[in-house]
């Protein structure tokens, strides 16, 4: 469809910014750069740590940081953000303060959504025995008493004139609703109240992890659309294969994390499904899960500027044709430090990741 531009929307984390739970958890004054600055490499040629350049070490709780971070976000061609919304069961949210502080504030003149990550945070013990991770804060699905209380807390959101839409329809990611065994039902009830409220109806997108097409049964469970979210979950399937289990094994067996070739990624992110309506397709922006995770995370090497670009452009040419209302891209993530997927500049690459992305979509319809 000429002269339409991809709606090119990122994942945002929150996690920028003290919490009692976090505290209390971890430690006084607790955020991922704690994680991030400590990160270390554990292979030649292992690029740790990540360093922030122009917006540095920044805490969310102020107004100046969400603002460059707006800049930024613009300069690249992104839409909007996705924030990460975590909402655990009778009326607990975590993290929620960043958002409300854009709500709360007009001048922050940027779209935004909600995606839902809705599962159990633990603090894993990195054993053979994952029973024994110490459970955090537990994910509850409570019913319809509880569905109509989460609605009341997003509702507010919704309102928003900077709320993100498709055909005039707000958008709603689900992280997990392979988790949820009530979904349909949440889906049915959140229409019914968004739709008494305002003559509306929820653009439900189910955040898939499989490693093949199985998106049929998102769509029988009411959801609108599917973010595909092939890299990641072809990138870990890759272990299956004969010659990747050995590799793994190797790894492990010398202590070392599971590598994945960026290269290897990039083909496994285009699939012609993703030309279709419903189906969003996403982009990565590298990844190392290790500052988090260890020797037990997955590391992307080789990733370069040059392939980043090969990647963008071959997953913008399977939206290019939708409706412009259509032409949704995932971007995954705006700022993921802890698992080294951002856009945001550092040390190695600067602002290269933005001007890329920026470049591919000026680029796109001409």
């Amino acid at each position: 469809m000429p002269d339409s531009k991809p709606r090119i929307i990122a994942f945002y984390l929150p996690q920028f910014h003290p919490i009692p739970e976090n505290d209390k958890w971890w430690g006084k004054g607790f955020t991922e750069w704690m994680n991030v600055g400590k990160a270390k490499p554990l292979f030649p040629g292992h690029k740790q740590p990540k360093v922030p350049t122009e917006l540095g070490y920044y805490d969310l709780r102020l107004k100046s940081n969400y603002k460059l971070q707006i800049e930024l976000a613009k300069e690249a061609g992104v839409e909007g953000f996705c924030f990460w919304h975590y909402y655990f069961g009778d009326g607990k949210q975590l993290l929620q303060k960043p958002v409300q502080s854009v709500l709360n504030d007009k001048s922050l003149d940027f779209p935004f959504c909600l995606g839902w990550a809705n599962e159990s945070w633990e603090k894993k013990l990195w054993n053979k025995d994952a029973s024994k991770n110490i459970l955090l804060m537990e994910q509850k699905y409570n019913g319809k008493k509880d569905y109509k209380q989460h609605f009341d807390i997003v509702y507010q959101y919704l309102e928003d004139s900077r709320y993100i839409e498709v055909d005039n329809k707000p958008v709603f990611l689900i992280y997990r609703p392979n988790q949820f065994q009530d979904i349909s039902s949440f889906i049915n009830y959140w229409n019914e109240l968004l739709y008494e409220k305002n003559g509306k109806h929820f653009h439900f997108i189910a955040h898939a992890d499989e490693k093949e097409n199985a998106f049929e049964k998102y769509f029988e469970k009411g959801f609108d659309a599917v973010y595909s979210n092939r890299v990641q979950a072809g990138a870990q399937g890759l272990q299956y294969n004969f010659l990747r289990t050995i590799q793994y094994s190797l790894c492990k067996f010398f202590l070392l994390p599971r590598i994945v070739n960026f290269k290897s990624v990039v083909e496994m992110a285009i699939n012609k499904d993703d030309c279709q309506l419903n189906i969003y397709p996403g982009i990565i922006c590298g990844w190392d899960h290790t500052p988090r995770s260890g020797r037990k995370g997955y590391v992307y090497v080789n990733f370069t500027l040059e392939l980043f670009k090969h990647h963008i452009i071959s997953i913008l040419n399977l939206v290019k044709d939708k409706p412009p209302q259509n032409q949704i891209v995932f971007l995954k993530s705006w700022n993921e430090w802890g698992e080294g997927n951002f856009m945001e500049p550092d040390l190695e690459f600067g602002k290269g990741k933005i001007a890329v992305l920026a470049k591919c979509l000026k680029n796109i319809n001409h």
